[in-house]
């Protein structure tokens, strides 16, 4: 508060006034006028002032008048108070909202609480809704045919500069030697050493860093978007910051986080790939396309939660709406509690199928409540079945849950009480998840509001949210908790994405299911189909713990999977768009730096007349990779996305680590890349447009 008195007793002291600037009001952003001389409004605004310091002071000091008590606001939920607060003191009584407000008449202390109190009520609605500024949209937006050979060096790099396309060449080439993609990181850690940290940041800015990375912080990324979307492209943004431990420090975090502190307790239905095992405790482990977060503490998932709101702020800023963000739900929680659903969610389906038969998610058996009472007939009027059933989710079609996930989700319900089942031989119920003790079912509540906070946030700045895939034996908690945010703010717009990896052998059948879901509870389905970025630690971690290998045999048969599962959802987008639906129900990206991948696509998508402005389909490839094929689609009109990281220079070491071996891993790839940066390379020395400046007229779809 001493602070805030500061700031009066400066703003009463000075001869500036601060008005709207009437020639501005048809504009959406607020313009300010400064008048350099002292008027009677400086001499009544004292007074004004004063009363409105000392009024705020009191509510922060009575605590019958502040309805949200401090204690309970996160650091940025009290950030984004403390800024209301500042806001109120240095704009008004001068200007609030849309209205000027005449001081040269006596001060109506009544008419301005009032207006204060409707502005205040319009923030508390809407806590992270920024203003709105209208894009600078062409007149006449520049569309482009697009090759689908993605052969057009013109097209691929017309959005770079000559120093850009020299760059990016360097940096492939490097990516070519094998010695020094091995030992990429300690040899950056060894020049930063030998240079000093000054020197090194320069080094890297002008090569790696600058090839990959958006910039250092949400700030210095605007100048990318912003050139992104002039040359059609739109963003996913992610804080790409990551902690350098020792494998010894991540297998000692991981297996901590990940066991109990009941112990590892496993009954005889326990499944023992979703407990830990500490030769796979190091979750990098030949991993190069995903970031990996370790637990620490509640503190550093409240921290990582506030990251994730302020990457949503950037994007909606510099992105009028059309943005997106990636999450991991390993960087909100304790992992064990994700082990922990998951091995509920595969004994439910075991469960389901010992007593019903058949296979699969225990919506796939298309039973009814009627059905399930037939099953446990034998048992007579059992009062613990009764109570079980109504609890089933279910609909006229049949049972969806058999359990009451929304509650899980929505409310406060305790996991130890939530998953049991009645023994179908004795009528006793059975837990299906071993105890979990007060505190972690706690966390387990964090977790789920730090989810809930994100989403919200999202949908308040009309940003979508991808939920990125990990492990097999996290991914089944993962797609449930996503799906019910699906389930509860997907009710006008796909604003939640799931993740699908298509290399997995179950992905057709669980994005089926998770479609039939989708459909039967009424909200918009997102996916983001990809590949994988875990296959040969899945396949070794499978090997050592004696369970079926989840991943398809071969690079054809991940293909296969991919595009059966695209024209699956593809399928569906035109049944809904022939029966006069919203075919914007089913959003779906198509996450590949395979040509032929988006070649299927886009080939798909003309069979069956579904065009770019249906915006349905999307596409995304990483930022510094497969430029040839995101920017003609951008250019052509198609939806275009770049995943773009940001984060200090020194620490995102581990993500460029990362980039140079995924790209050592796709040497094809990076030949075409460079004989088409050569080919544009010399065209522009050949053309005397060796000092060409990128400038984009393309409006993103």
């Amino acid at each position: 508060m001493a602070f805030l008195r500061t700031i009066c007793a400066q703003r009463a002291t000075s001869n500036l006034v601060y008005s709207r600037n009437k020639n501005n009001r048809s504009t959406n952003s607020s313009v300010w006028g400064v008048k350099g001389k002292a008027t009677k409004a400086a001499s009544t605004n004292k007074t004004n002032e004063k009363e409105l310091c000392h009024a705020i002071e009191r509510d922060q000091q009575d605590p019958k008048l502040s309805k949200t008590p401090k204690c309970q606001l996160n650091r940025w939920q009290q950030r984004q108070y403390q800024h209301q607060l500042l806001s109120s003191i240095l704009f008004a009584p001068i200007y609030t909202s849309e209205r000027t407000i005449s001081t040269k008449s006596p001060f109506n202390r009544s008419v301005v609480a009032a207006q204060q109190e409707e502005v205040s009520q319009t923030k508390r609605a809407h806590p992270h809704k920024p203003p709105q500024h209208q894009p600078n949209v062409p007149v006449n937006p520049q569309r482009d045919p697009l090759d689908v050979s993605f052969n057009d060096p013109v097209a691929a790099f017309k959005s770079k500069t000559t120093w850009e396309l020299i760059r990016a060449y360097l940096v492939y080439t490097v990516c070519s030697i094998e010695p020094v993609v091995e030992n990429n990181l300690k040899i950056m850690k060894a020049t930063r050493a030998l240079l000093g940290d000054t020197l090194f940041v320069a080094l890297m800015k002008s090569t790696f860093y600058g090839h990959f990375v958006g910039g250092e912080n949400r700030y210095s990324t605007v100048p990318t978007l912003k050139r992104l979307r002039s040359f059609g492209v739109k963003p996913i943004l992610d804080y790409s910051v990551e902690e350098d431990l020792s494998q010894e420090e991540a297998e000692k975090r991981e297996v901590e986080s990940s066991v109990s502190s009941a112990g590892d307790m496993k009954d005889d239905g326990a499944i023992p790939k979703y407990h830990v095992e500490k030769s796979f405790a190091d979750r990098r482990y030949k991993v190069s396309s995903a970031r990996t977060y370790f637990y620490l503490n509640e503190a550093t998932c409240e921290r990582n939660m506030e990251i994730f709101i302020k990457c949503l702020e950037a994007v909606s800023g510099a992105t009028f709406g059309t943005g997106i963000t990636a999450i991991k739900l390993t960087a909100l929680g304790r992992p064990q509690l994700l082990l922990q659903v998951s091995e509920v969610i595969m004994r439910t389906r075991k469960y389901m199928e010992d007593l019903v038969g058949g296979q699969g998610n225990v919506l796939t058996h298309h039973k009814t409540i009627n059905d399930l009472e037939k099953y446990y007939s034998s048992l007579g009027d059992n009062k613990n079945v009764k109570d079980f059933l109504k609890n089933v989710t279910s609909d006229k079609e049949g049972i969806l849950h058999l359990f009451p996930w929304s509650g899980i989700v929505d409310e406060d319900s305790q996991l130890s009480d939530t998953f049991r089942v009645p023994d179908p031989q004795t009528g006793q119920m059975r837990r299906l998840i071993s105890q979990i003790p007060p505190k972690e079912e706690e966390m387990f509540r964090n977790m789920i509001r730090r989810v809930n906070t994100i989403v919200k946030a999202a949908a308040e700045l009309d940003v979508r949210i991808m939920i990125d895939a990990e492990q097999t034996y996290f991914q089944p908690a993962i797609t449930r908790i996503t799906l019910e945010m699906m389930r509860k703010y997907n009710k006008e717009k796909a604003i939640v994405f799931n993740t699908y990896q298509c290399y997995l052998r179950e992905t057709f059948a669980e994005v089926v299911t998770d479609l039939e879901q989708a459909k039967r509870q009424n909200f918009y389905f997102g996916a983001k189909l990809v590949r994988g970025a875990y296959m040969e630690q899945e396949r070794e971690r499978a090997a050592s713990m004696n369970y079926p290998d989840p991943i398809c045999p071969n690079f054809e048969a991940t293909t296969e999977s991919y595009h059966k599962t695209l024209t699956e959802c593809l399928r569906r987008i035109k049944v809904l768009k022939d029966s006069g639906e919203d075919a914007r129900k089913i959003g779906i990206m198509v996450a590949s730096h395979n040509e032929d991948t988006v070649r299927f696509a886009i080939e798909s998508m003309k069979e069956i007349g579904i065009s770019p402005e249906d915006k349905v389909i999307c596409f995304g490839q990483l930022l510094g990779m497969c430029d040839y094929i995101t920017f003609p689609l951008g250019q052509a009109g198609y939806s275009a996305y770049k995943y773009i990281p940001y984060g200090p220079v020194n620490e995102v070491l581990p993500y460029l680590s990362r980039r140079a071996q995924e790209n050592k891993g796709v040497l094809q790839k990076i030949k075409k890349e460079k004989r088409l940066l050569l080919s544009e390379i010399r065209r522009r020395f050949m053309t005397g447009k060796i000092l060409y400046k990128p400038k984009g007229n393309y409006v993103p779809i």
